[in-house]
Order: structure tokens, then C-alpha cells, then sequence
């Protein structure tokens, strides 16, 4: 067996490691820093003298030699700090009692802090005052941390100079520069005058996203998927997003984007300093995405466990270019004891107006409250995502047949659907704050066992509100988790409707405390089936906690859910269920695990869930 050194050292040993620093030997010395705090830590830690704590056989003579250097080191170090004037003393002491042999002890007095006197944000160059980058410079000059009567020290300078060349160069200036700085410090009165000159560079706009490294997939086409918005300032969050886009498009396994007129990494700085005069005040720039296409076929087996559903095993098939189409075919088989299920999707490349045709196939075995249903769907028609709406339009074909004693009869239907869904969260996978919302409404016929007219119309809505103060131990918020979902299936009431197009709810992101598919209408023997309409709602406080030192990954929530369906709008009971849980951010996506008490079941149950889908 071998071990990794790293894993046996304390993080002390290794911390003293990464700096260079020998630990393995007896001590030659005791290191004592007598400071105020902060400058305490920052000596401990870069003081050179401690480099040498563990050297074999140091004589006295040759560390008084280093003592000398002491001086100089600490202030050289504490004048990053804003300390230009200190009292340094190094006292040096035999210890022959002692586990070392010597006592050195270092005493600051780091004097007054150097405090800014006056402090200076220019701009030069051709955009120097760009009529469509006001803001930005205004931002910059507004936020600058550096003000007149602040103390100063050598990472804020660096921090605030920074910050305000990336404000540029996030939008409209992707190749902004600093083109002087200066921090004149004055150690006798201990005051110091700052100043900075951007040269924000040419202003950029996007021009066309071309793909290079295409072989087997439409790179035109293809393009469309990452809705780089051509004609549109530069903006650094645009070209990340439209990098992600093409990254989870499932077409390639590596992409990076790049502005087509820019300066290269390897130019030297003079040959960057030639083009960007050349550019003039305003560049439109193609964006190249490099690639490395994914395979045309995939393969994924899973095994998976559901508090709602139980064990399952998975197999999924994907066929980036299916011949003859070169739409992307996605296939599953899911074995389960009580959802089993076999589907095929068609989705097409977009088009110039992003609309993308699909079409789709399913057959099923899904528990219908007390009863399981086989049913068979087939899909239709077009869809269009943009940055924050996705919409559908799509022709649904369902046949269900309900099994069970007392069980309706089996039906089909044909629905014209459109689907409008927003989403407004600060992150799609995290989300911490923000809101999404969701329609949908179709119009139909059955076919079987009568043609009759139908209508169907579903909402939901989801909202995070962050409440409070931020925790002083986590520095997070808590937040409201707030949902509400509405169905109804309207049609005659003699109709008989599929089991499909009706409702259900209870389970792991319903309603809490029940079974999955378990609260529904009532037959005329008592059992549940699926009803014409549907309402759920939830409130859900979510705390952050800490578990052993991490303070950023855990939270604790308390919640209500409740929910209802039936057959008559005037004739709905309401279930709830009460629980408390967990959130932990996994590296696989946030997992949650709740015990909720079902208040008319009488039951508690436990609810176990992987990810976020809004």
C-alpha cells in the first residue's frame, strides 16, 4: 500500500510545505511575533525567518546573521499593509531548559496606517469618452474603494485597480487595459496620493458565431442552439452562456469561444498595442467556437432508487444524426416495478427563427391513485427557447387504459397543445433567489369511447424570496421557497377523458407526507383515481446551517404542503402534509431529503430527491 504523503501531514505541516519550508527535523529555534493581529497572522505566516525553525546544526553566529535581515523583511511586508513607518525589535535569547535551544521574539509597532490623501480615476484612448460606455465609467469612478481618507494598502490598490479594468471588459471593452498607475506614498506623514488611467480599447459588437472543428454535425445550424445575440455589444456573460449552450446541446464534448478580431495570447504586448490602434473606436467581430464533437452514439446505464417509485434500472440511447433527418433520436427503457416504460424523441436542429420541429413516442405503467394505468402517447410539433422563455406547440395523441376492480373505461383523445414556460431564477441548477412560471392550454376531442369536445389548461408558479439578515456564521441568507400548480380537464361530465390528460398528485415535489400519484377524485366505491382538477401549494423555509466546518453547502427547511383533486370544483378536500428536512449542494446537483407527516393519512414518510427542474 502506499499512501500520499500530503494525506498524513496536519494542515499546518501543510501549509508549511507548500511555501518550501523543512518541518521534518527538531526545532532550532522558537518563533514568537508580538504584534496586533492582523499583522500577527500576515508575519507568521510569510516571515523568511521561519524558514530556517527547523535547519540542522544552525549556529548562534549564523542566526544573528539572519536576524539582521529581519528588520528589512518586516517592513517590506507590512508595508503591503499600508505600514510604512514601524518600530521593529528582534530579541534573541538562550533557552538551554527549554525543548529549543534559542528564543527569538519579534516586536512590531506598525506606527500609524498610511491613509489616502487624494485618489484619481482617468480615462484615455479613442472610447475615452464613449457616449454608450458612460455608464460604465460612471460605475467605476462611483464604486472606487479607494476614496480620499480610506487607509491604504498594497492588495486594496490592486483589488480596486482590478475591479475596475474587469468592469470594462465585461461589456462593450473586452480588450481594456490599464494604462498607468501610480501610488505615491509619503512614509514621513504617512499619506499617499493614487491614481489610475484606463484605456477602455476599441468598442466590440458581435458579429456571426462560426464553429470550427465541424465534422459530422450541421455547424450552421448547430450555431443556432448557443443564441449568441449577432449585432449586440459585446458581452463577456453573453459569450459564456452561448458556450454553455453549445456545451449542453449534447453535440460536442469540449467547446471554448473567442472574439475572431482580438489580439493573441501569444502577441507581444507592443503588437497588441499596433492592432488595437489600427481597430479604430468600433470592432464587429465574428465569435469562434472551437470543438471537439461528441461521439454520433451514446450509451448510458443507470441504476436508481425513488421514495416515490422505488428501484429502478435505466437504459438510455442517443443518436446525435439519425440518417436521412439528422435530427437527434433520444431513447429510454426504464425498468421499474411500478413506473416501467419504453419513449423515443425526435428533435430537430433549429431554424433561422429557432423553432425546432420534435416528435416523440411513449408507452407506460404508472400507478393512477388506487388503480395502475398502460397508456400510450405520441407528440408533434415545434419548439423555440430563448434566454429566459421556452415555448411549445405540439398535436398529443393518449390512450390510457386504467386496471383495477370498478376501474373507468379505457379512452383516447387528440389535444392541440401550447406551452409558455419562464424562468427567472439566478441560477438554473442552484437557484437562490427569483421565479418561474408556467401555462399551458390545449384544445381537443376524444375519439374513444365517444368523440366529444375537451379542454385542457394547467399553471405553476415557483418563487425563492430571500429573507433576512445574512447569517454571521455562513454569510448566507434564508429564503422562502413558495409553489403553487392549478390543472383542469374540462369537458362534459359524462365524457370519459384518459387517465393521462386528468390529474394526481402527493409525493417527493407535490405534496409531501403522501404516497406518490396518491391523492385524487374519488369512484362511487371510495377509491382514488384521477380527477378533472387539480390544486397544490407549498411553503417551505429554508435555513442555512454548517456541518462539520462547511458553511456554504448545508440547509435546514421546514415546510406545509397541501393539495387537492376531484371531479367537482365544489367538492375538493384538501390533504396537507407538515415536514422538516435537508439541502445539501452535492457535486452531482443539490439533494434534498425531507420526513413529512401526512395530516390525513396518518402516516410519516420519508422523501428523498435529486436536483431542481422548474
Amino acid at each position: 500500500m502506499i499512501l500520499s504523503g500530503c494525506s498524513l501531514l496536519s494542515p499546518k505541516d501543510k501549509e508549511a510545505e507548500a511555501m518550501g519550508i523543512d518541518t521534518s527535523g527538531p526545532a532550532a529555534f522558537t518563533l514568537e511575533v508580538d504584534a496586533p493581529k492582523e499583522v500577527r497572522a500576515l508575519l507568521e505566516q510569510h516571515l523568511e525567518l521561519k524558514r530556517f525553525r527547523h535547519q540542522p546544526d544552525l549556529q548562534r553566529r549564523e542566526l544573528t546573521r539572519l536576524l539582521g535581515a529581519t528588520d528589512a523583511n518586516v517592513r517590506e511586508l507590512i508595508g503591503t499593509m499600508g505600514y510604512f513607518s514601524p518600530s521593529v525589535t528582534v530579541e534573541l535569547t538562550d533557552t538551554p531548559d527549554e525543548d529549543t535551544p534559542r528564543k527569538v521574539v519579534v516586536k512590531v509597532d506598525p506606527g500609524p496606517p498610511t491613509v489616502i490623501e487624494k485618489s484619481e480615476v482617468r480615462f484615455t484612448g479613442v472610447n475615452a469618452s464613449d457616449e454608450l460606455g458612460t455608464s460604465q465609467r460612471l460605475q467605476i469612478e462611483e464604486n472606487w474603494p479607494l476614496q480620499a481618507g480610506e487607509q491604504f494598502s498594497q492588495s486594496a490598490w490592486s483589488s480596486a485597480k482590478s475591479g475596475g479594468l474587469k468592469e470594462l471588459q465585461k461589456r462593450r471593452y473586452p480588450l481594456a487595459r490599464i494604462d498607468t498607475s501610480l501610488a505615491n506614498v509619503d512614509a514621513d506623514t504617512n499619506k499617499a496620493q493614487v491614481n489610475v488611467t484606463y484605456d477602455p480599447g476599441p468598442a466590440y459588437t458581435f458579429g456571426p458565431l462560426q464553429i470550427e472543428g465541424a465534422e459530422r454535425y450541421d455547424p450552421i445550424r448547430i450555431a443556432r442552439i448557443g443564441r449568441l445575440p449577432q449585432g449586440q455589444e459585446y458581452d463577456q456573460q453573453s459569450m459564456l452562456d452561448a458556450q454553455q449552450r453549445l456545451v449542453s446541446s449534447g453535440y460536442y464534448d469540449s467547446v471554448f469561444l473567442s472574439l475572431a478580431d482580438s489580439p493573441l495570447q501569444t502577441d507581444t504586448e507592443a503588437q497588441r498595442d499596433e492592432q488595437r490602434k489600427n481597430q479604430g473606436a468600433a470592432v464587429t467581430s465574428p465569435v469562434i467556437a472551437k470543438v471537439r464533437e461528441a461521439k454520433l452514439q451514446k450509451w448510458v446505464f443507470g441504476v436508481g432508487l425513488s421514495t416515490d417509485t422505488g428501484p429502478r434500472l435505466s437504459i438510455d440511447h442517443t443518436y446525435n444524426k439519425v440518417p436521412g433527418l439528422d435530427w437527434r433520436a433520444v431513447s429510454k427503457l426504464q425498468i421499474d416495478k411500478k413506473n416501467p416504460l419504453i419513449s423515443t424523441q425526435l428533435v430537430g436542429l433549429p431554424g433561422e427563427d429557432l423553432w425546432r420541429w420534435f416528435a416523440g413516442g411513449k408507452l407506460e405503467r404508472a400507478p393512477a391513485g388506487d388503480f395502475y394505468t398502460n397508456s400510450a402517447q405520441m407528440r408533434f410539433g415545434r419548439s423555440k427557447a430563448e434566454d429566459r422563455i421556452e415555448r411549445n406547440l405540439y398535436l398529443q395523441y393518449d390512450y390510457a387504459k386504467t386496471q383495477g376492480d370498478g376501474a373507468p373505461p379505457g379512452a383516447s383523445s387528440l389535444l392541440a397543445n401550447y406551452g409558455w414556460t419562464a424562468r427567472y431564477f439566478d441560477n438554473n441548477l442552484l437557484p437562490t433567489s427569483g421565479f418561474g412560471l408556467a401555462a399551458e392550454a390545449g384544445i381537443g376531442t376524444t375519439l374513444t369511447p365517444q368523440r366529444s369536445p375537451f379542454g385542457r389548461i394547467t399553471g405553476r408558479w415557483l418563487s425563492l424570496i430571500p429573507v433576512g439578515d445574512r447569517d454571521e456564521e455562513t454569510r448566507r441568507r434564508s429564503r422562502l421557497q413558495l409553489k403553487v400548480g392549478v390543472g383542469a380537464a374540462l369537458a362534459k361530465k359524462d365524457v370519459d377523458l384518459p387517465t393521462t390528460v386528468m390529474f394526481l398528485t402527493g409525493g417527493d415535489n407535490t405534496v409531501r407526507g403522501y404516497g406518490y400519484q396518491s391523492i385524487g377524485a374519488r369512484t362511487e366505491n371510495g377509491r382514488v383515481i384521477a380527477g378533472r382538477y387539480l390544486a397544490m401549494g407549498s411553503v417551505e423555509w429554508q435555513r442555512p446551517i454548517t456541518i462539520k466546518g462547511n458553511t456554504q453547502d448545508f440547509e435546514h427547511t421546514l415546510f406545509i404542503d397541501a393539495g387537492t383533486v376531484g371531479d367537482e370544483i365544489n367538492n375538493l378536500y384538501t390533504r396537507v402534509g407538515i415536514g422538516t428536512g435537508m439541502r445539501w449542494k452535492s457535486p452531482v446537483g443539490p439533494i434534498q431529503a425531507d420526513i413529512a407527516w401526512g395530516a390525513q393519512a396518518q402516516k410519516l414518510r420519508l422523501h428523498l430527491r435529486l436536483g431542481f427542474t422548474f
